[in-house]
């Protein structure tokens, strides 16, 4: 058998690397049935049978129903150790697919637009594999989450107690990236991914006749401010080494060009990577909008929602993820440091619960047109990843578990 250019070919690694290979079509089928069936968060009941189905084909114990959908694997190894969680998420986009491929999504309006399909094959290559092979130390507990694209499934699954009996002592997962080239890894310690929160906002002017402006209050005149305001927060109250957005999206208002209207609607989103900032965006969100209405005698009526803290990778579990990234993988750019985005996860609930690492898994292959971004109708990814990804977690798996738990 030929070596792939994008893994290493040490002898260490071969006898594990060949079984993963051996499994590679395999992970496929699974991708790809995944793919055709898309649901969407906490609608994931096709998504979650498929997954009890395998795991109970295979003998691995596994838990169902948690924070509705998830479900929760757990496999002991032969040999006592420490007790490791591998996070894979389920859920798919409100997208209508346009690729032309036989594995197309069948669900109208729906698709796996952001490679959740590719994360479940590859925690379910994962688990096969480590119930096939269970000559390592420790326990992985293999934690399939609903609805990361929204409202959130990661927060109700950690209140459920995914994370405990047995208590967990560190958590890994992976994003199957396509702003990464396949064979490489993108992992940091520190802030990988930013908060995610966003506000939706009512100005409630008085409406009149175009013409005659002064019986009115202009409810677009206000909110227009209101958008030019709101840039100044991270022009002028963000630290400038610190990054952050403030970005409205949505702008709703009028009816008519000579009708001066009434009300004005903006929602917008807020991203920032320091935990330092939790409270602040709100505040000052507010303080811009309430400023602005009372000096032109317009009220408003605000809607803050923080959706996810940042993702924060523990420096010693990153470095352990960076360890095993460069012994696995071979390629020009190999581990990519120091990656960064302003995407939100909400992955971040279970590492503020427990030490872990997030981290890209390179996808993209533009020679084969496999390089569209995430939540584009035209996603697709080189499933060569899929095979990467098992390597990457199993070895985490031997690296981690095999180290005694401190006392």
């Amino acid at each position: 058998m030929v070596a792939s250019p994008l893994v290493s070919s040490s002898p260490q690694l071969s006898q594990v690397r060949l079984g993963i290979r051996s499994l590679h079509p395999q992970i496929i089928h699974w991708r790809r049935q995944l793919h055709q069936r898309p649901e969407l968060g906490f609608q994931e009941q096709l998504t979650a049978t498929f997954i009890a189905t395998q795991l109970q084909e295979w003998g691995i114990p596994h838990q169902t129903g948690i924070a509705e959908t998830g479900i929760v694997a757990t496999i002991v190894g032969q040999q006592p150790g420490k007790v490791l969680a591998i996070r894979a998420d389920m859920d798919a986009l409100p997208i209508q697919e346009e690729n032309e491929v036989e594995y197309r999504s069948q669900h109208e309006g729906k698709m796996h637009a952001c490679g959740h399909d590719g994360h479940v094959a590859i925690a379910l290559g994962t688990a096969y594999y480590l119930s096939r092979n269970p000559d390592f130390s420790g326990t992985v507990k293999i934690i399939f989450q609903p609805a990361e694209e929204g409202p959130g499934g990661a927060a109700p699954m950690v209140a459920a107690g995914v994370l405990q009996n047995p208590t967990v002592d560190a958590v890994i997962g992976l994003h199957l990236w396509n702003q990464l080239p396949i064979g490489t890894v993108g992992v940091r310690s520190g802030a990988l991914m930013a908060a995610v929160e966003t506000f939706r906002c009512t100005i409630f002017g008085k409406g009149g006749h175009g013409a005659i402006p002064q019986q009115t209050i202009d409810s677009i005149v206000v909110a227009a401010q209101i958008v030019n305001g709101l840039q100044t927060i991270v022009a002028r109250n963000v630290d400038p080494i610190e990054s952050a957005v403030v970005t409205v999206g949505e702008f709703h208002a009028g009816t008519a060009c000579n009708v001066i209207a009434d009300t004005a609607r903006l929602s917008g989103t807020v991203r920032y990577f320091n935990p330092d900032y939790a409270s602040f965006f709100e505040q000052r969100v507010e303080q811009v909008i309430a400023g602005i209405c009372q000096s032109h005698g317009a009220t408003y009526e605000l809607n803050y929602h923080k959706l996810y803290p940042p993702v924060i990778n523990d420096a010693t579990m990153a470095a352990l993820v960076s360890s095993i990234a460069e012994t696995v993988v071979e390629s020009p750019l190999g581990v990519v440091p120091n990656c960064q985005t302003m995407g939100g996860e909400d992955m971040s609930y279970f590492l503020n619960e427990v030490p872990g690492c997030y981290f890209f898994l390179g996808s993209a292959n533009s020679a084969q047109g496999l390089n569209y971004p995430h939540h584009h109708p035209r996603f697709d990814f080189d499933e060569t990843a899929l095979a990467l990804g098992v390597e990457l977690f199993v070895r985490c798996v031997e690296a981690f578990c095999s180290v005694p738990p401190s006392n």
